[in-house]
């Protein structure tokens, strides 16, 4: 009884961390292959100057990251919704990506899903959003996305 009950100690606590979401920065959605090509700050390396081709070089997604629950910060560019709630949005590393030319590579946008609606006063500052990942490639007018995230909570943005 007491190897059972110090078993169960052991690892009540790695259960309920099991449920916690997996906390990612923008670099963790790049493949190990691609890292190279994003400076100390995390921001792709573009050459304006070379063709298109140059620069699809990279935005692959990592595909392991597939139905995983995250949590992630990011700026918030509305999609879908009205003057008090937004159910679709591109959660973008920056400040003014997709609105900038070129966007971010595909790897660097999520496309995020939100059915209950955030709060549209929420979403001017950083933000965290938490859900399930999908590596789902979506096409928009605005850019070519490589991930899919359906939101089940918004969280306030802090750096630690």
């Amino acid at each position: 009884m007491k190897k059972w009950l110090l078993a169960l100690c052991c690892w009540f606590p790695l259960l309920s961390f099991a449920n916690e979401p997996l906390k990612l920065d923008w670099i963790d959605l790049v493949p190990e292959k691609e890292r190279a090509q994003f400076n100390a700050n995390q921001m792709p390396v573009l050459n304006h100057d070379g063709d298109a081709a140059q620069q699809s070089m990279i935005g692959s997604v990592r595909t392991e990251l597939d139905g995983s629950k995250v949590k992630i910060p990011g700026f918030v560019i509305p999609l879908e919704g009205d003057d008090k709630q937004v159910t679709e949005f591109l959660l973008v590393p920056y400040f003014g990506a997709c609105i900038h030319v070129p966007p971010p590579p595909p790897n660097q946008i999520v496309y995020v899903k939100f059915p209950q609606g955030a709060p549209i006063q929420q979403l001017w500052d950083v933000v965290y959003v938490v859900g399930t990942l999908k590596t789902q490639p979506v096409s928009h007018e605005l850019a070519e996305v490589g991930y899919l995230l359906e939101g089940t909570a918004l969280e306030d943005y802090d750096d630690m």
